[in-house]
């Protein structure tokens, strides 16, 4: 897909568990040269694959926490008991550089977001139906049964907080997904 010249903005995506924000996100940025994820800090321990730096930037509970005195976050929230924040260094690089930020976080980090950047586009991403989500958690294979009961009920506080966004994406259509994504990076209309 051609880009289109536009200011580099602050892209937003939030979904529940499984909503495959994570995975649009890094589709959308494999497409194009003018946009990457910033990249945010967790306590949590990588996952098989998962390399420090280019998912995530893996600090222990004590750094974090100093990050946070600095107030080095935009945003920074506990998840299924981790640390995750967004830095302000992470994002200020990106656009300073001219690349669109993608930021993969929690309805609760948009809000945080917005407040410190009101110009940022927020997408909230849903999955077509509770079930293909419930479904998606299982087939990762990452989760005990536990963890997805609980990834299960905070979806439904987390999908309760859509109206915030200023665009609601049902990923049914993975390439679709990343289709509008593009548009929306690409159009003016979004400040």
């Amino acid at each position: 897909m051609p880009e289109e010249v536009t200011s580099p903005k602050i892209l937003i995506l939030s979904a529940p568990s499984g909503g495959g924000k994570t995975s649009l996100a890094r589709a959308l940025v494999k497409g194009r040269s003018d946009a990457e994820i910033a990249v945010s800090h967790t306590t949590r321990e990588a996952r098989p694959g998962e390399i420090d730096g280019v998912h995530y930037r893996f600090v222990d509970s004590g750094t974090f926490g100093k990050l946070i005195d600095e107030d080095a976050f935009i945003e920074h929230a506990s998840v299924y008991g981790n640390l995750y924040g967004t830095s302000r260094t992470a994002v200020n690089s990106l656009l300073e550089s001219g690349r669109h930020a993608i930021l993969d976080i929690d309805w609760q980090g948009a809000r945080a977001v917005r407040k410190c950047y009101p110009q940022a586009v927020s997408v909230f991403i849903l999955p077509p139906s509770i079930h293909e989500l419930e479904q998606r958690l299982r087939e990762r294979n990452q989760d005990s049964e536990t963890v997805i009961r609980q990834r299960m009920d905070k979806a439904k506080e987390e999908l309760s907080h859509q109206h915030e966004f200023q665009t609601v994406l049902v990923n049914e259509n993975f390439d679709e997904s990343v289709a509008c994504l593009n548009r929306i990076l690409g159009s003016p209309d979004f400040k």
